[in-house]
């Protein structure tokens, strides 16, 4: 079938369906009827003669010929709206977009309290979602245009996805101010007979702060585990443990900040967008701000 001959809009329905995984919803962002919906379907499973969703107890599954050629309907799709957004002036004073950014919560605290002080400054009105997404999950999103901005450490940008170096994160140890054993420096014993506290979503494993000490054949003592950044250096202040975080995270809490008595290669950041809204002048705007915030 010749592509003249197909209502592209099927496309942006098609899209709609896989991301939201139930036709209502994906009425609901379309702003159309279901039944329009319905019929949109009906009419793309004729083209490529395959049911393209199985309705299941958990919603719309898309079959393995879908899944084989979304992700080149989501780049289609979202070339052509980067097309109309390149021409288009943004004015970041008046604008009401919200951004969606994927990041990790030691990202959030490190960024978004100066980036909402940028965005209250210079585009009130505009809005910020922030969440986490899965790295292997990063380019569909962004394909999709669920995602504006991710934040990650260094991986192979491949695909559609377009990347540039953000900032290199050094490590240092933290302590509460009045640590009873802790002077302004402290030695690789001293380290390692401290409880340390680790942050980590997983369950059990080393961090990334145990590389160095695994090449000098040491380990540290693992007091306690948490999920998040932001409620470490909360505990740090007022127990005897030691946190091993970047630099600059620690600085923004009243903690004594020790050179690791070890040596741990700094930790580097991306940031990473969709090749589509290379020119597009809100991306390109937000992630310039974002580059100007972690120099």
């Amino acid at each position: 079938m010749r592509l003249n001959k197909v209502d592209l809009n099927l496309f942006v329905v098609f899209d709609a369906i896989y991301m939201q995984g139930n036709l209502t919803r994906a009425a609901e962002v379309l702003c159309i009827t279901q039944p329009a919906v319905s019929n949109a379907l009906a009419r793309l499973r004729l083209i490529y003669d395959d049911v393209l969703f199985v309705r299941t107890g958990k919603g719309m599954v898309p079959t393995p010929l879908t899944e084989n050629i979304i992700a080149g309907v989501q780049r289609a799709l979202h070339l052509l709206s980067g097309s109309l957004l390149e021409t288009q002036l943004f004015d970041p004073f008046t604008s009401k977009k919200t951004f969606k950014l994927s990041m990790n919560d030691m990202a959030e605290a490190m960024i978004m309290p100066k980036l909402l002080a940028q965005l209250q400054q210079y585009a009130p009105q505009a809005g910020i979602e922030c969440c986490y997404v899965p790295r292997e999950d990063i380019e569909r999103e962004l394909a999709a245009g669920t995602l504006d901005i991710a934040l990650d450490a260094p991986f192979v940008a491949v695909g559609q996805m377009q990347t540039q170096a953000l900032l290199k994160q050094r490590y240092a140890c933290a302590v509460r101010r009045d640590h009873p054993k802790i002077g302004d420096s402290i030695s690789l014993d001293e380290y390692l007979a401290l409880d340390h506290l680790q942050v980590s979503s997983r369950r059990k494993g080393r961090g990334y702060e145990d590389v160095g000490l695994n090449r000098l054949g040491r380990q540290r003592k693992i007091k306690m585990r948490v999920q998040h950044y932001q409620v470490a250096p909360l505990l740090v202040a007022q127990t005897d443990m030691a946190l091993t975080v970047p630099i600059s995270m620690a600085q923004n809490y009243d903690l004594k900040i020790l050179e690791l008595p070890y040596s741990l290669p700094a930790l580097d950041w991306n940031i990473y967008w969709h090749k589509s809204v290379d020119q597009d002048q809100a991306n390109l705007w937000l992630r310039k701000l974002i580059v100007s915030l972690t120099l």
